[in-house]
């Protein structure tokens, strides 16, 4: 009897190391999983603060950039180009012709910044609606240009007749209050 329980301790024993009953095994199948891949990035506020963002289009967060005392890492803004629509567009269309183009693109070109935010602005000659359709119309051709420049646009926006440079409805107010804004993000 006391054989054949030795036969069975040395059996077990064997069976444990070659992982075929219970414990670990030597050796084992690896399993790959297919999913998206997450691409971290940094998204900026256009207050000018930085977020890390990870986002594989299904799901995503957002979590803020900060520095080692814990204060957020943010960017100066400041505008640093107000361009009269009345030079860059026909009245009522969004389009650009090809020489202010070519000023604009020299102008990202020679703008020392992280990225921009570029705001558009009518005067109050249309109803609300159709000036907010304009005016964001117009600063995103004027994104487009950035973009096509190798710029990074970190915010476009239109805000047609609400936020007015000048009071008033003379032909010279209107005039002013008809812009596109472009903040650079330092």
């Amino acid at each position: 009897m006391a054989l054949s329980f030795q036969k069975a301790k040395s059996a077990l024993a064997a069976a444990l190391v070659l992982g075929m009953v219970g414990g670990p095994a030597i050796a084992q199948e690896q399993r790959v999983i297919q999913g998206e891949e997450y691409t971290p990035t940094i998204w900026i506020d256009p207050d000018g603060c930085e977020h890390w963002v990870m986002d594989d289009g299904f799901e995503g967060f957002m979590s803020p950039h900060r520095k080692r005392d814990g204060s957020p890492v943010c960017h100066r803004t400041e505008i640093c180009g107000v361009i009269p629509t009345d030079t860059l567009f026909a009245n009522d269309e969004p389009w650009i012709p090809a020489h202010a183009k070519a000023q604009l693109m020299d102008f990202f070109n020679q703008a020392d910044a992280f990225g921009f935010l570029i705001y558009g602005h009518t005067d109050a000659n249309a109803s609300d609606e159709y000036n907010m359709r304009l005016s964001e119309r117009r600063a995103n051709m004027v994104a487009g240009i950035a973009q096509a420049a190798g710029k990074r646009v970190v915010d476009v926006r239109g805000f047609g007749e609400r936020r007015p440079r000048a009071a008033g409805n003379s032909a010279a107010a209107y005039a002013q209050n008809r812009r596109v804004e472009i903040y650079c993000v330092k």
